[in-house]
């Protein structure tokens, strides 16, 4: 299982941004994988606009675990599932070990 490293050169800024990248790569890489017109991403667009499909998600969410070693979905109690891509950013970037310590 891979985790997610601090650069000393970024910081817990840089780990973060790591976070955001990894996601927005893999949103990429399976709505290819999947033949999916993937929408422009911003923050504030909705994760049903995206152009993804459940199965798109279950796979995303696989491949974050598998890449990251976070599972939110599993670990945070009473968490409210994601509307928009920036809050399923932040909802890995608040699971990430990195904000713990804050």
């Amino acid at each position: 299982m891979q985790s997610v490293e601090i650069d000393p050169q970024f910081g817990q800024m840089g780990a973060i941004m790591s976070v955001r990248v990894e996601i927005l790569a893999l949103f990429m890489e399976v709505a290819t994988e999947q033949s999916r017109s993937l929408a422009p991403l911003t923050d504030s667009l909705g994760l049903l606009e995206t152009g993804l499909d459940s199965l798109c998600f279950a796979i995303i969410v696989a491949r974050l675990e598998d890449r990251l070693g976070l599972d939110p979905f599993s670990t945070e109690e009473g968490a409210s599932f994601p509307v928009t891509v920036g809050d399923f950013i932040k909802l890995y970037e608040s699971a990430s070990p990195i904000n713990a310590a804050d």
